[in-house]
């Protein structure tokens, strides 16, 4: 990492550019997927207009679902023009087998809660249906997994 005196986006510009947060920016920097950026005199982060494109290209990945083990991969391969795309595009393919997946998994659970939904009379808790598909899974139609695990997922930064 150099210092210099001036020049450069701060952390404030970069964030505002790209739309990201501050704190969004820095955890790309730390997980390394965001290069360090110089530093002024007085210790101020300083980007250049890569880093903008960089965390652009973060973003727009994010967006799509990639994971960050995904994206650091695509960015490195994305730094080397000169290389075939297979590599991205087994990455990609990758990618989308795992979207149809959970996409397979959110239709059987809209079909089991559609289902709960019809069957509630409207009546009293005690003879609710909703309440008591919850409380007893041999009540589904379906044996779907846990949404949780398999399709909410946790969205990183």
């Amino acid at each position: 990492m150099t210092t210099h005196s001036g020049g450069g986006l701060t952390i404030g510009d970069l964030a505002k550019r790209t739309g990201a947060k501050i704190q969004t920016i820095r955890y790309y920097e730390t997980i390394g997927l965001l290069p360090a950026p110089v530093r002024t005199q007085g210790n101020q982060r300083r980007y250049d207009g890569h880093a903008a494109d960089t965390l652009r290209f973060i973003r727009h990945a994010r967006d799509l679902g990639f994971e960050i083990d995904q994206i650091r991969d695509l960015l490195s391969l994305a730094a080397h023009p000169e290389r075939p795309c297979s590599d991205a595009d087994v990455i990609a393919r990758h990618h989308l087998e795992q979207v149809e997946q959970r996409i397979a998994i959110l239709q059987s659970l809209r079909g089991e809660l559609r289902r709960m939904v019809r069957q509630c009379s409207g009546g009293r808790v005690a003879t609710c249906r909703v309440i008591e598909s919850l409380a007893d899974h041999a009540h589904c139609w379906t044996d779907h997994p846990r949404s949780d695990k398999y399709v909410l997922g946790r969205r990183g930064k």
